[in-house]
């Protein structure tokens, strides 16, 4: 990955590492209490309400190559039901490991004697600026990942009904009586027949009562 253009201390998704300094095996412990991002999640599916809090424990360990990041992110994430379409809250809790590395260091951590334009090697890393780096990409990835993909409201939500979308976990009784398709235009057939029965002894009774009267 590309070096990040100019990131913003004030960012919360943003820190600082200089009181790590380049020392080999330096520690520090941070804890922070941030807005979440928008669209934290999978989307349309499940994730943390834009603004909602996240609490954030992070380890940052100063190595040769950069600063390891060690970290868990947790708050709470709501979703809908893929079975029954009813709100799904839970507790996240997702942890991350990255690697920020020094932009003038190589994977041993040895000033680089000459700027190498590679961008292969460096696609898929994330580096330090100014002793600064951004937890917002690693931090979205350890949500998706942590997050399921199917969320269900309870193990063994039975969904809705498949004739008249009632919500079977409501009524455990609920059914349909069942109609074999095969008999269905038969049954349609004999109620006609009955129809226009009835309708040929309505007019015969109404002859008998004309007789009658007369």
């Amino acid at each position: 990955m590309a070096l990040n253009a100019r990131l913003d201390h004030r960012n919360p998704l943003v820190f600082d590492t200089h009181e790590l300094g380049r020392r080999p095996g330096a520690l520090q412990r941070l804890t922070r209490t941030i807005d979440a991002p928008k669209d934290l999640g999978i989307q349309r599916v499940i994730g943390v309400p834009e603004g909602a809090p996240v609490e954030l424990d992070l380890r940052l360990e100063s190595v040769m190559e950069g600063v390891l990041v060690t970290g868990t992110a947790r708050a709470r994430a709501e979703g809908e039901c893929v079975r029954c379409l009813e709100p799904v809250e839970l507790e996240l809790e997702a942890d991350f490991q990255e690697m920020f590395s020094y932009p003038d260091a190589d994977d041993r951590g040895r000033p680089k004697a000459e700027p190498v334009d590679d961008a292969e090697e460096d696609e898929d890393r994330l580096f330090l600026e100014d002793g600064l780096f951004d937890l917002e990409p690693v931090l979205r990835d350890a949500v998706v990942l942590a997050l399921p993909m199917q969320p269900v409201c309870q193990d063994d939500c039975p969904g809705l009904c498949s004739e008249c979308g009632e919500r079977l976990a409501d009524d455990p009784d609920h059914h349909h009586d069942a109609v074999d398709i095969r008999w269905a235009a038969l049954q349609g057939l004999a109620g006609s027949l009955e129809d226009g029965e009835k309708d040929e002894m309505s007019g015969a009774e109404a002859g008998v009562d004309e007789k009658q009267e007369k």
